[in-house]
């Protein structure tokens, strides 16, 4: 086996110190990385529902999302973390899993610009600069080509946050995202200092800069420490030992990128060897799609920490899917495989030409292209605003107030729940609730109706316990809270668990996915408690 080549004997005792300081750095980027990653998700926790609102409203919309992840990554330039962020806000509960995997995907993108960058700076070689804007350019049509594959699928069909819930759903229970005062910690051994850090430095939003800061950092740290190992090296031996063949190639892309945790340095690597000729874009081709896979190693670490959180290892999974799945794609096929390929080559070829093409293509991409789709779509996002009435037995009665936003085209979004008639400044939301429709059966939280024809039954479980559901008759009309709602479904629940023998009746308005009225009842059929719409709103 072919190894890489070695620099002149030194006395072993040198040696092992400088491998064991390098150890200790890279536990050390580690350990901040982590303790950064759990402050600022108690950041998030202590910002409370305002910055809540804020992110839910601007990630609404699935291309305001897209373009939010891309324009982050391309600043940063760190899809790690963005990423890092994305999993952060899931699992505080601030956006859902559909609201998130947009924003991954833009990541993805985002990422890109920085091999893009490096190539540009080839300008003044004419042939170098070809090759280099060819090397830039792969990465990030490989990225283009997979979200035009699936931001349709997810934006239609909810293809990744299906079956990353799924794939959650066998290891952790997934609950709605419950936005709550108390903070929790990822591990217990940095709450003392996370907790301190929110005495001495009150406000949550500093602190949650600090956290951004810390994680760049760390992944920063990881780089220059594997940067440094390369250019150890000489750019030859390099080539010989990454990129032998498509599959050892493929596999190195994958490990090292895991190691760095940022797929952004060792793209950009790649640029200056394919453009002095070392390597061909064919072969560095399979290197740049195992960076890809390699890359989400960072999602899945900040996941881990949230466990207790099903959205959190659901959008891990995502990330991971996204870039398993464009791997899956673009590389056993050979057709499809020389597409992204000869993409890059054609833009590099205008390049000779043209050499400012290089630049607006960045312009068209990270920010034209971009700024388009949210403007055509900027209609796509119905919010309701509805207040509910809330009556026990005792005839005690208090109301709460949901912000439905639903996505028109894909069925989805969530529901918030606030406490209280009228809105508040600075009010959090109680309760997130993702919300889904596929093929007639409305999503909410872990709660799913069926609206299909009376009498129609089926077996569930939720937060609650599992539980049987029917449907018992479906109204032409109902009026409520001034309003005529068409098609109105008639849904009874009954647990199985002995300390709930109520029957739950639920009131579902088919057009607009939306409860009208929830009541309790004894066998008897007398209602106990009763929660009913008194306000509708569309905004």
């Amino acid at each position: 086996m072919q190894a890489l080549e070695t620099t002149p004997h030194t006395d072993p005792n040198k040696r092992i110190w400088s491998n064991l300081r390098i150890v200790l750095y890279i536990l050390g980027a580690l350990i901040l990385f982590l303790f950064a990653l759990d402050l600022l998700v108690s950041s998030l926790q202590h910002l409370g529902g305002t910055v809540a609102e804020t992110i839910l409203l601007a990630t609404s919309n699935p291309f305001a999302g897209l373009f939010i992840g891309l324009l982050i990554t391309a600043m940063l330039q760190s899809s790690s973390t963005t990423t890092s962020l994305v999993v952060a806000f899931v699992a505080s509960g601030s956006i859902t899993l559909e609201s998130a995997i947009p924003i991954i995907m833009g990541a993805n993108v985002g990422t890109t610009i920085t091999a893009m960058i490096v190539s540009l700076g080839f300008i003044s070689r004419k042939k170098e600069f070809r090759r280099a804007v060819a090397a830039g350019s792969y990465h990030v049509f490989f990225n283009l080509l997979t979200v035009f594959v699936l931001f349709p699928l997810e934006y239609y069909y909810s293809f990744l946050s299906t079956i990353s819930f799924r794939i959650a759903h066998y290891f952790f229970k997934p609950l709605p995202a419950a936005v709550t005062k108390d903070v929790s910690h990822s591990w217990s051994g940095f709450s003392p200092l996370s907790d301190l850090l929110h005495q001495v430095i009150p406000s949550p939003f500093v602190l949650a800069v600090l956290a951004l800061v810390l994680l760049f950092g760390s992944i920063l740290i990881f780089r220059r420490l594997i940067s440094d190992l390369l250019r150890a090296k000489s750019p030859e031996a390099f080539s010989r030992f990454f990129f032998k063949n498509q599959i050892k190639s493929f596999s190195w892309g994958l490990l090292t990128t895991a190691a760095i945790r940022s797929s952004t340095i060792t793209t950009s690597v790649v640029v200056p060897i394919v453009a002095k000729k070392i390597a061909t874009l064919r072969q560095a081709a399979p290197f740049i799609m195992g960076a890809n896979v390699g890359t989400t190693i960072t999602a899945f670490i900040a996941a881990i920490l949230n466990t207790n959180t099903a959205g959190a290892i659901s959008i891990a999974i995502a990330h991971f899917l996204f870039n398993f799945i464009g791997v899956i794609l673009f590389f056993p096929i050979p057709v499809l495989r020389r597409l992204p390929i000869e993409l890059a080559n054609g833009l590099g070829k205008i390049t000779l030409q043209y050499r400012l093409a290089g630049f607006l293509f960045l312009l068209l991409t990270f920010f034209f292209i971009p700024f388009s789709l949210i403007y055509f779509n900027q209609d796509s996002i119905q919010t309701y605003h509805l207040t509910y009435e809330k009556r026990v037995s005792s005839n005690d009665h208090n109301f709460y107030r949901m912000v439905a936003r639903i996505n028109k085209r894909k069925q989805s979004g969530e529901w918030s729940q606030f406490p209280g008639e009228e809105p508040v400044a600075g009010e959090e939301p109680s309760l997130i609730y993702p919300v889904s429709v596929q093929n007639n059966t409305l999503f909410v939280g872990e709660k799913m109706f069926l609206l299909d024809r009376p009498g129609f039954c089926w077996d569930g479980e939720d937060e609650h316990g599992r539980y049987k559901a029917c449907i018992d008759q479906i109204l032409k009309q109902m009026n409520m809270a001034s309003q005529t709602f068409d098609s109105v479904y008639v849904c009874n629940v009954n647990y199985q668990a002995p300390q709930d023998s109520m029957t739950h009746r639920y009131y579902i308005s088919a057009p607009l996915r939306l409860m009208l009225q929830h009541d309790v009842l004894q066998h008897d059929n007398v209602v106990v408690d009763t929660e009913k719409l008194v306000k509708f709103e569309v905004q």
